[in-house]
């Protein structure tokens, strides 16, 4: 629909129409109502032009909108392209990761297309393609019900969607809080399926914001937004767990001092020249990152009743990676850096003849 009402934009101003002119008509196509298989092996492109040619021959609409990638090689004699508007970005999106290198070895990346499975066993072999269609909404369903635990979106897409990086992350906050909420109340089956949304959510906010330019406030926002969620967690479950509480203490003080070396180091890593991956901040990795966190907190879900023994295992997880951290500062903060060469401004005497 955002293709369509884009059409109808350009159709008002080349013709200087009033927009009550162009009349939208929503037709469900047989591509949108069939999710859970290929297309391939439901009739391929066809299921998304069959209904709209047929209105158009039944003169029930006057002009059809798609995407030019679900229109058919082969089209009807009677059917004529008229116009095409202006490409848009032909890049993918990952949602669920940073980067296809930073996916999990052996995690499930949901996509039905064939062309992007085939470039993303090209390049990592060891993962598994699951099929999952929709639209944005449907996918981060999915992944957030744990059919994926990435997938692709077309950068096309989310740019018509017109949703800002920052609403993203506030409303992954909001959804967090809501997960942390439904911890401490014992709602473990809600939290779990929230916990998972968060992270969804967390997962697309930075690639809209890569698109549109990261800023060092969606930065700022985005670490503030997970260390909370972070913390709020586990405070939750040492609140629904009472014996648990010493574990939730322990996990909290190795989360202080990770995030403290992490906060210190990049800073000061990047002013000796160190570079990211695009984010706000230079990402300085270790044992128990995003993807373990995930899986964590997840396992707390499913478990409650041993959630001690989790909260244990994973805090000298954290522990190991504040190591890792403050072990990466001393070597490279104890290598001296290069000095900048000095400069002057004083005129040199000129040289005798």
């Amino acid at each position: 629909m955002a293709q369509a009402h884009e059409a109808r934009a350009r159709l008002c101003a080349a013709h200087g129409w009033d927009e009550s002119a162009v009349k939208l008509v929503p037709v469900v196509a047989s591509g949108d109502r069939i999710q859970d298989r290929p297309l391939a092996e439901i009739g391929g492109k066809a299921l998304w032009t069959r209904e709209l040619d047929q209105w158009l021959m039944e003169d029930r609409i006057d002009a059809a909108v798609h995407s030019m990638k679900d229109v058919e090689t082969l089209r009807p004699e009677e059917i004529a392209i008229a116009a095409i508007l202006p490409r848009a970005d032909k890049a993918d999106r990952l949602l669920g990761a940073d980067t296809i290198a930073a996916i999990p070895a052996g995690a499930r990346v949901g996509t039905s297309a064939p062309r992007r499975a085939a470039q993303l066993l090209h390049a990592r072999p060891d993962l598994e393609v699951v099929g999952i269609r929709g639209n944005v909404a449907t996918r981060m369903g999915k992944l957030a019900a744990g059919e994926a635990d990435a997938t692709f979106l077309a950068a096309a897409g989310l740019d018509r969607l017109g949703v800002r990086p920052l609403a993203v992350t506030g409303l992954g906050w909001l959804v967090g809080i809501a997960a942390c909420v439904a911890v401490a109340t014992s709602h473990w089956s809600t939290a779990l399926v929230l916990w998972l949304a968060n992270r969804a959510l967390d997962g697309l906010d930075g690639p809209l914001a890569r698109r549109r330019g990261a800023t060092d406030l969606g930065g700022f926002l985005d670490l503030l937004a997970d260390f909370s969620v972070y913390g709020g967690f586990v405070l939750a479950v040492g609140v629904a767990v009472p014996e648990a509480r010493l574990a939730c203490l322990v996990l909290l003080l190795t989360y202080y001092v990770s995030g403290t070396a992490f906060l210190t180091l990049a800073p000061l890593l990047e002013r000796r020249g160190a570079r990211g991956d695009g984010r706000s901040v230079l990402f300085v990795g270790g044992l128990a990152e995003g993807t373990e966190t995930v899986l964590a907190y997840a396992v707390l879900c499913l478990l409650p009743a041993h959630a001690e023994t989790v909260l244990w295992v994973f805090a000298a997880m954290v522990a190991l990676t504040a190591l890792q951290r403050i072990g990466l500062g001393v070597r490279s903060l104890g290598i001296r850096a290069p000095r900048p060469l000095r400069t002057t401004s004083e005129t040199l005497p000129e040289e005798t003849p």
